[in-house]
């Protein structure tokens, strides 16, 4: 039984981290375009707009209900078919668009019940000083729901970062595409997969501890 080949696990590491900007990119771009999406979906949600409810609830039933891999081949193979000007598109943002809509369609309903856990007599007290809807859920109803909304947030992000190991599958050379193309030419697979594994692992659990201190640090501001 042959054991791991350590030399050629710590030799890919500094390879494999070459490629951690790219996956990070990635996911904040797709991160910072979800939020902004997922805001909008959420208050129309609540607000409930006839027929634009529909075409929200649709989009949103679509996107949780469909596999993330299907849409990345949807939109990087599908999409220049039915819109001509994007026959260029490469794989980076096609994933990033994935990684966008997808995730917006689970962050809108975090969203959504964040708003409505606000207390009532916040809408009302808004209300009875003649705020308009619009004023009131920006500035007295989002910014104590984003207090509520923040942990599950930080949680799919962290599921964002992982969800970019797809990529590859759209010739994107991050961390999944590099320790794939060095498998192919090494044959040494697991020691390969391993080594983004555990990377991987890492930047999961940095993001994991930001998210507790987030939490402690939302938690004593409103515990006074």
């Amino acid at each position: 039984m042959q054991g791991l080949d350590i030399g050629y696990m710590w030799g890919l590491v500094p390879v494999i981290l070459g490629y951690v900007p790219l996956t990070l990119g990635m996911a904040l771009a797709g991160m910072a375009c979800a939020l902004v999406l997922a805001c909008l979906l959420a208050v129309e949600r609540v607000a409930r707009v006839p027929v634009l409810d529909r075409a929200v609830v649709l989009f949103i039933s679509f996107f949780r209900g469909t596999p993330l891999l299907v849409q990345l081949f949807l939109f990087y193979y599908g999409l220049p078919r039915l819109v001509p000007f994007l026959v260029n598109i490469d794989g980076v943002t096609a994933a990033v668009i994935g990684l966008t809509l997808h995730f917006s369609a689970y962050m809108a309903e975090s969203i959504r019940a964040a708003i409505l856990g606000v207390d009532r007599s916040q809408w009302e007290a808004a209300r009875a000083v003649g705020m308009s809807e619009g004023v009131m859920m920006t500035r007295i109803i989002l910014p104590q729901a984003a207090r509520i909304a923040a942990p599950t947030l930080v949680n799919y992000f962290i599921d964002m970062v992982k969800s970019t190991s797809l990529a590859f599958t759209l010739g994107v050379t991050e961390m999944m595409g590099a320790a794939q193309k060095e498998a192919a030419g090494s044959f040494l697979y697991f020691e390969a997969f391993l080594v983004v594994a555990v990377i991987y692992w890492g930047i999961v659990e940095a993001f994991s501890f930001l998210q507790r201190r987030l939490e402690h640090r939302l938690g004593r501001a409103y515990s006074r």
